[in-house]
């Protein structure tokens, strides 16, 4: 099954795709606020002509806050229809604790589809393993959707499913196959924009570049080591690990130890525990 790179190279082999694939970057993207409905709208259009799919996006799965459009229209009703009984699901706050949709984003990257039997993913994902998809279909609000998770700057997840008009339908393997890619380059383009063209305050400091020694030193801070502990492990002095914390919390404008170690994952300084 082609990745998103393959994908790509595919593309470049058909002009006719490829043109095509520009056509809708363009018409999904977000460089103000003043895109941010047109672009919705042609996602939401993208998904129909491809494959009948309906579109539901969230910007990031840690906020309570709803997309909105310039104007304060709410995009899952007024753009992408979530209008029905029971459909408004961007009202509802705990779905992204409890849904097994955003809370696999937080551990996948790639597109994935997936229903009560299961995550289909790229490559085998054991994390995944681990939800526990018991009364999908509540907890989720579909049978069955494709789920592209959007991993953005500074530790920020958002998700967007596509799910199938017809709500009976508990298999999106065909979908998945043919489309799935396309979906994730174009969720993520509008998305990003989106996140872009909101964002307002700066809340981490531009460019801060750590040495190697401040990272060493965090990177074990941020597994519960303390000063001494990371001393004895780096074969340094207590004062000389202090200084390269405080140091590195310094250009990180953190407040203290807990969020330089906070600031410094943001910017992927200490990546994940093997």
């Amino acid at each position: 099954m082609a990745g998103w790179g393959e994908c790509a190279v595919d593309l470049e082999a058909r002009p006719d795709a490829n043109a095509g694939l520009k056509a809708d970057l363009l018409a999904v993207s977000v460089r103000s606020l003043d895109d941010v409905r047109a672009a919705a709208e042609a996602l939401r259009d993208i998904a129909l002509r491809l494959a009948d799919l309906r579109v539901a996006v969230c910007d990031n799965i840690a906020s309570k806050q709803t997309m909105l459009d310039a104007e304060g229209n709410v995009l899952a009703a007024d753009v992408f229809g979530w209008t029905g009984d029971g459909e408004h699901w961007w009202a509802d706050s705990r779905l992204a604790l409890s849904s097994p949709l955003p809370r696999a984003c937080r551990y996948e990257s790639e597109p994935f589809w997936v229903n009560a039997q299961g995550f289909r993913t790229r490559q085998p994902n054991r994390y995944l393993d681990q939800i526990s998809l018991d009364h999908f279909e509540k907890r989720a609000l579909t049978r069955a959707a494709i789920v592209i998770p959007i991993h953005l700057p500074f530790g920020q997840i958002g998700a967007v499913s596509f799910n199938g008009q017809d709500k009976s339908r508990d298999d999106m393997s065909a979908e998945y196959e043919a489309h799935a890619d396309i979906l994730g380059i174009l969720a993520h383009r509008f998305v990003a924009g989106y996140t872009k063209a909101h964002r307002t305050r700066q809340w981490l400091p531009s460019d801060s570049q750590l040495t190697k020694r401040e990272v060493e030193c965090l990177r074990w801070a941020s597994i519960g080591k303390t000063d001494k502990e990371i001393s004895m492990i780096l074969a340094r002095s207590h004062a000389t690990v202090r200084f390269h914390i405080q140091n590195a919390g310094e250009k990180l404008d953190a407040v203290n130890r807990s969020q330089t170690i906070f600031k410094a994952a943001q910017l992927g300084y200490l990546g994940a525990a093997a």
